[in-house]
């Protein structure tokens, strides 16, 4: 069930506020006084902080955070019809990017709320020691969540631990990545401490153990740290954890498999709420997100804003399966010419292909209904129910032989490669791999299993690839990139105006 990404529809408030003369309470106004009251309340403080993953807005998993952490990729193009959408696919931004500067918002925003929770829990009346334990490294996976997404996008950044009390308090300095990452890694082994193995039905897709570990385990990889970042990975690997890989590879992308066996950390979404998948945090915002309708074509009532490029589209051809067919992971994930192929219960040769690519997305697409103009309610309100799975087993397996062979240990990777290559009807790897040879493989399989899923431009930076392979591409725009500028977002123009403290 979604339940606890239902929004309370409250406010956190910054500070409480008294009066010794006159002691008026406002019935319509929420203070630190009178909340953080009962375990409803920790809750519904929760489900706030969950819901910005998906805010419209800058959410790090609603429709323009899927777009920039796609679309920079060599795998992925956007089209010009929004202007700093376009600007950050064909590297032309600037530090007042709009998509840039929204995710940066809201992560703040959900440090904010995090920041909340953990100085409140401890006050609250009636919880447990335990209960209270808990809350806290949930809300510490949740920063840590932000903290992630703002460094690698952004690199240096204000680390923020504290509600601010003064004004001053608002300015904080940047601080270096270096510092941004050993606080990431922080929250997550606490978060991981706390959290448990699992929930409970009517709390799935609340942060677990597993998943803390998990993104402790990325941050590792991330910052080169192969050695503890095996250690974790590995832990997924065994009881008390049941991760494996769903036989089905598509069944990862359609709403009525969502919360399976692969899934290590899902963002849960749903056509339900208000009627305004646009409208932000108030009364009338949906609580799916608008994704699918815009990455659809005109057709079938879609605004048709990206597409793969072709160069995702032959990296797929490269291998056939045991049968001589495409790869499976072909099928679920792009939609092309081929006998007998349809979208959305139409022939593919009914669509046009706007930007000369030869594809369509279909990975996450709604593409069993007729068009994305109904939501998956019924309702005509654009609004996907279907989850975006953030963190997946096979992410994790592959991460794990990527640490593994940078350690020189290519024979212990081989098994972990091969569940991928094996679910998707490959041959397993010959042995004998050198190092390179299997961080090739890897580069390889990660780009194709996990095309528009927002890896594969933080993966060609780890591996220092990006300048090579964006020239290696057919995206536009790639004469553009230079990597000293675009390798990391600026630091949003509106925060070096308003924080003193930022150059």
């Amino acid at each position: 069930m979604k339940r606890i990404y239902i929004i309370a529809g409250i406010m956190l408030a910054l500070t409480s506020c008294s009066d010794d003369v006159l002691e008026l309470t406002n019935p319509n106004g929420i203070t630190t006084d009178i909340y953080w009251q009962t375990e409803r309340d920790v809750n519904q403080a929760l489900a706030a902080t969950y819901g910005l993953f998906k805010n419209v807005d800058g959410g790090y998993w609603g429709v323009r955070g899927t777009e920039l952490t796609n679309g920079r990729g060599d795998d992925f193009f956007i089209r010009n019809d929004v202007s700093y959408l376009y600007q950050l696919a064909t590297f032309t931004n600037t530090a007042d990017n709009g998509a840039a500067t929204s995710v940066w918002v809201i992560a703040y925003r959900g440090i904010f709320r995090a920041n909340q929770i953990i100085e409140n829990v401890p006050n609250v009346p009636g919880l447990t020691d335990e209960q209270k334990a808990q809350y806290i490294a949930e809300a510490k996976f949740l920063r840590g969540m932000n903290y992630f997404n703002l460094v690698i996008n952004f690199g240096d950044a204000p680390v923020i631990l504290t509600v601010p009390v003064t004004k001053d308090q608002y300015y904080t300095p940047k601080s270096p990545a270096a510092d941004v990452w050993a606080q990431v890694k922080q929250d997550f082994t606490e978060a991981a401490a706390g959290l448990p193995v699992e929930w409970t039905a009517e709390f799935r897709g609340r942060a677990t153990k597993g998943a803390a570990i998990g993104y402790l385990g990325k941050s590792h990889l991330y910052t080169a740290d192969w050695a503890n970042a095996q250690m974790a990975f590995q832990q997924l690997t065994t009881a008390p954890y049941n991760y494996g890989l769903m036989p089905n590879f598509s069944d990862n992308f359609l709403q009525t498999s969502e919360n399976n066996q692969e899934s290590v950390f899902e963002i849960q979404l749903a056509d339900v709420g208000g009627t305004n998948p646009w409208g932000g945090e108030n009364a009338t915002e949906a609580l799916g997100v608008t994704t699918a309708q815009e990455f659809a074509p005109q057709e079938v009532s879609g605004w048709f804003e990206v597409s793969f490029t072709d160069k995702l589209f032959n990296e797929f051809q490269e291998e056939q399966t045991t049968t001589g067919d495409f790869d499976p992971r072909m099928y679920a994930t792009m939609a092309w010419d081929y006998p007998g192929s349809t979208f959305y219960n139409k022939p593919f040769s009914d669509f046009s292909l706007l930007f000369g690519y030869s594809t369509l997305i279909k990975k996450y697409q709604n593409y069993n209904q007729d068009n994305e103009l109904v939501g998956t309610s019924g309702a005509v309100n654009y609004t996907s129910s279907n989850n975006e799975r953030a963190m997946r087993y096979a992410d994790v397996v592959l991460m794990l032989a990527e640490a593994l062979t940078q350690q020189g240990n290519v024979g212990d990777a081989y098994q972990y490669v091969n569940m991928v290559r094996l679910r998707a009807q490959l041959d397993a790897l010959p042995t004998g791999y050198t190092q390179d040879q299997m961080m090739a493989e890897i580069r390889h399989q990660r780009m194709i299993e996990f095309a528009r899923e927002g890896f594969r431009f933080y993966d060609l930076r780890r591996w220092g690839l990006l300048e090579t392979e964006i020239a290696n591409s057919d995206k536009q725009g790639k004469q553009n990139f230079n990597a000293g500028m675009h390798s990391y977002f600026p630091t949003p123009q509106s925060e070096v105006d308003n924080n003193p403290n930022i150059n």
